[in-house]
């Protein structure tokens, strides 16, 4: 039986990874914030210790995207000098380390799915300790899993906002200028352990998100339409009508050759996963 730690297992992901893990009768020990800092080197080394040998799973981050623009020392100690920490333990004990980073690692500027291999130039903080992390892991043997647009019944999201607002009155207004793919944290869970225990897929970089593509405004129209609410109160705007403190790439849509040529199936298709989560998401937000 394979054993596995999850670090950030109190996070969105980390919750359900760690569920999906218990329901299979895996040995799992699911770390939070406040139970280990993973920036102490000593703990970090002692927690990997004892797995003996296993699998670690990263899913512990900064995940604020417009505070790391005025705080990015702050932002690139979790996403970059924590991910350095525990890739240098796990390599020194054996142990098989699963990075999730972020689609944010590109400029937005592609017009077609981004492959694993494609040059990386982020245009925001966030994106730049989001890759000091990946080099970090990838230095080490690990492997990186990037991932973008996650919802799930744990934890604040798109999708839960857009839930909330639906059962108000009046339109809305939604981004439709910025293309991705909505990602069901429970999919990515079940890829991220069929990873982890194939013998045939190789560290490196894969990329975890479910498939096809959508604007922000388009995601909001398919959640207003679950409801039973009237799309039509879903206004489109464009990204310079609502600005932020960090600039988000206006494509982030990734390719998933990496899960073909490892002999893994990649996700299936973004609607059809918001379809399948929607009991758990109206539930959560009841």
């Amino acid at each position: 039986m394979t054993r596995w730690l999850v670090t950030g297992a109190g996070g969105m992901l980390g919750t359900d990874l760690v569920a999906l893990l218990r329901e299979r009768g895996e040995a799992v020990t699911g770390l939070a914030r406040g139970d280990l800092d993973l920036c102490d080197e000593a703990a970090v080394r002692a927690a990997v210790g004892e797995l003996g040998s296993g699998v670690v799973v990263n899913c512990a981050a900064w995940t604020a995207v417009d505070a790391a623009e005025t705080a990015e020392p702050e932002a690139l100690r979790v996403n970059g000098r924590a991910v350095e920490i525990l890739a240098s333990a796990c390599a020194a004990a054996g142990v098989r380390l699963i990075h999730v980073s972020t689609d944010y690692v590109f400029d937005g500027t592609g017009a077609k799915p981004y492959p694993e291999d494609h040059p990386v130039n982020p245009v925001n903080a966030y994106g730049r300790t989001k890759l000091a992390g990946e080099r970090a892991a990838l230095a080490h043997g690990g492997t990186v899993v990037r991932t973008a647009w996650l919802y799930g019944a744990h934890g604040p999201n798109f999708a839960h906002t857009m839930i909330r607002l639906a059962a108000g009155g009046g339109e809305v207004s939604v981004v439709d200028d910025q293309l991705g793919q909505p990602t069901w944290t429970s999919d990515l869970a079940a890829r991220l352990t069929a990873l982890a225990t194939a013998p045939s897929a190789p560290p490196g970089i894969y990329h975890g998100t479910n498939a096809g593509q959508v604007t922000w405004y388009g995601y909001a129209r398919e959640i207003f339409g679950l409801l039973g609410a009237d799309p039509g109160r879903v206004r489109p705007v464009t990204s310079a009508e609502y600005p932020r403190p960090a600039p988000r790439p206006a494509f982030g849509v990734l390719g998933h050759d990496g899960w073909v040529a490892a002999g893994l199936e990649p996700m299936r298709d973004w609607r059809e996963a918001l379809h399948a989560a929607w009991p758990t998401l109206t539930k959560a937000v009841s």
